[in-house]
C-alpha cells in the first residue's frame, strides 16, 4: 500500500527515528541479517569484478596497440584489418594488389618529404650462439627509420644507422628473451656474434622489454636491415610498410595517411571512386574495435551478473515478509499508540533499503579486494572504474526499495486489533 496524497510527508525527526528502529531491528538480528546481505554482497562484488575485468583488459589492449604501433604510426599493407571473416579476407587478397619494393619506392619519392616509411617483413626463425639457441624467434627486417615511426626503444647499444642498412651489414638489435637466452646474465651482448640461417650477424643493441601482448612473447624478437632480411629470404612477393609524419614536418596521422593513399592509388593507376586496393590500419580502428567488442561483452555479461542482485532483493523481501510476521503484535501495538500507516511503512522500507545499501558497501569493498588480488596474480591491469561501482550501489538501493515494498505495505494495512490478537 503506498502512501497516500493525504498523508504528511515524513518530517526528518519521524525519518531519523524510522531509521533507529530499523538499525535495531537488523543489530537484534545479525546471523540473519548478514545472511540476507550475501546475496547482495555477492552480486556487488560480482558487478564490480566482471567491470574491472572489462575495464582492465581495454586498458591492456591500449598499452599493447601503443607498443605495436607506436604514437602516430599506420600500416598499409596488401590485407590488413582490425577483424574480418575467412571470406573478407580471401576476398580483399584476391582484390588488393600485392606491395613491392618499388611501390614503396614510389611513395617515398611522392611523399617522403613529410611521411617516414619503413618496409616490416617477418619470418621465424632459430637463432643460435655457440650452444645455445632460442627457437622460433622473429626475425624482422625494417629500416633505420623504424626507431622513429614505432617509438622503438633501446636499452642497450644503439640501433642500426641509414649507411649499415644501404650496406646490408649484418648487423643485429635482439629483443630480451633473445638476450636473456644466448648470453649469460653477467655478460654484455653488444659486438657478440649471432647465427640466424647459418649467417654471422653482430649484435649492436638490446631492446627495451615489451612484455607480452595476447599471450605473445613481444621481445623474442631481432629487428635486421632490410638488405640483410632480403639476403636471407628473398624479395618475397609483396611486405606490409609502416609509416608516420615527420616529427617535424606538421602534418597529423591522418593527413600523412591521406598522401601516402594518394601516392599508392597514383602508383596502382586508380580512377576517382575506385575501391584501394590496398589496405591500410591505424591505431584508432585497431581500439574502436576492441572498444566495440567489450561494449558487446559489456552489454551481455554484466546484465547476467545483476541477475545476482535480483536473486539477493528476493530473499530480502522474504525476510522482511517473515520479519513483518513475527513483529505483527508490535506492528499493532504502535498503531494503537497513533502511529500512523506511513510511520510503519517508513520504518519497514527504511530497513530493507538498509539492507541493501550497507550489502552494496559491503559487496564493493569485497569486489575491489578481489580485484586487487587477480590483478596481482595475473598481472592484468584490472581497474575499477566510478561507473560499475555507481552501477552496483544504485541497482542495489533500487533492489531494497523494490524488494521492501511490499512488505512494508502489507505491515501498513495491518488492523491493530487483529494485530494484537497475534500476540
Amino acid at each position: 500500500m503506498a502512501l497516500s496524497s493525504s498523508d504528511p510527508v515524513p518530517t526528518r525527526p519521524q525519518f531519523e527515528n524510522a531509521l533507529r528502529l530499523a538499525l535495531d531491528s537488523i543489530r537484534a538480528h545479525k546471523l540473519r541479517s548478514f545472511l540476507t546481505l550475501l546475496g547482495i554482497i555477492i552480486g556487488v562484488a560480482s558487478v564490480i569484478l566482471v567491470g574491472a575485468a572489462i575495464d582492465g583488459v581495454g586498458v591492456y589492449a591500449e598499452q599493447s596497440t601503443s607498443k605495436a604501433f607506436g604514437a602516430e604510426s599506420f600500416i598499409v599493407a596488401r590485407v590488413a584489418g582490425a577483424a574480418m571473416s575467412r571470406r573478407e579476407f580471401f576476398d580483399r587478397l584476391k582484390h588488393n594488389k600485392p606491395i613491392s619494393a618499388d611501390d614503396l619506392r614510389f611513395v617515398k619519392s611522392v611523399a617522403g618529404q613529410d611521411v617516414l616509411y619503413s618496409p616490416f617483413r617477418n619470418h621465424t626463425s632459430d637463432i643460435k650462439r655457440e650452444n645455445q639457441i632460442c627457437e622460433a624467434a622473429n626475425v624482422t627486417g625494417v629500416s633505420a627509420d623504424i626507431v622513429t615511426i614505432r617509438d622503438v626503444g633501446v636499452s642497450d647499444g644503439r640501433f642500426f644507422t641509414e649507411q649499415e642498412e644501404r650496406a646490408r651489414l649484418p648487423v643485429v638489435v635482439i629483443g630480451q628473451t633473445v638476450r636473456d637466452t644466448l648470453f649469460a646474465s653477467s655478460s654484455s651482448a653488444l659486438g657478440k656474434p649471432i647465427f640466424i640461417e647459418g649467417i654471422d650477424f653482430t649484435v649492436v643493441g638490446v631492446l627495451e622489454k615489451l612484455g607480452s601482448a595476447f599471450g605473445n612473447d613481444q621481445d623474442k624478437m631481432v629487428y635486421i636491415p632490410t638488405g640483410a632480411f632480403d639476403r636471407l629470404y628473398g624479395a618475397g612477393l609483396g611486405f606490409q610498410f609502416f609509416a608516420r609524419p615527420r616529427p617535424d614536418g606538421g602534418l597529423s596521422m591522418q593527413q600523412a595517411l591521406d598522401e601516402t593513399r594518394v601516392a599508392l592509388r597514383t602508383r596502382f593507376h586508380q580512377r576517382p571512386g575506385d575501391t584501394d586496393k590496398f589496405d591500410t590500419l591505424t591505431p584508432d580502428a585497431v581500439r574502436g574495435f576492441i572498444d566495440r567488442v567489450l561494449g558487446m561483452v559489456a552489454a551481455v555479461v554484466v546484465p547476467i551478473t545483476c541477475i545476482s542482485l535480483v536473486v539477493g532483493g528476493i530473499v530480502i523481501m522474504n525476510i522482511m515478509l517473515v520479519s513483518v510476521t513475527e513483529r505483527t503484535a508490535e506492528i499493532g501495538l504502535r498503531k494503537s499508540l497513533g502511529a500512523r500507516r506511513q510511520d510503519i511503512m517508513l520504518q519497514i522500507l527504511i530497513e530493507a533499503v538498509t539492507l541493501a545499501v550497507v550489502g552494496g558497501g559491503l559487496g564493493v569493498a569485497l569486489g575491489a579486494l578481489l580485484t586487487m588480488l587477480i590483478g596481482r596474480v595475473i598481472s592484468l591491469p584490472l581497474h575499477i572504474s566510478a561507473g560499475y561501482v555507481l552501477l552496483s550501489i544504485g541497482v542495489s538501493s533500487v533492489v531494497g526499495i523494490v524488494s521492501g515494498w511490499y512488505p512494508a505495505a502489507r505491515a501498513a494495512k495491518l488492523d491493530p486489533v487483529v494485530a494484537l490478537r497475534a500476540e
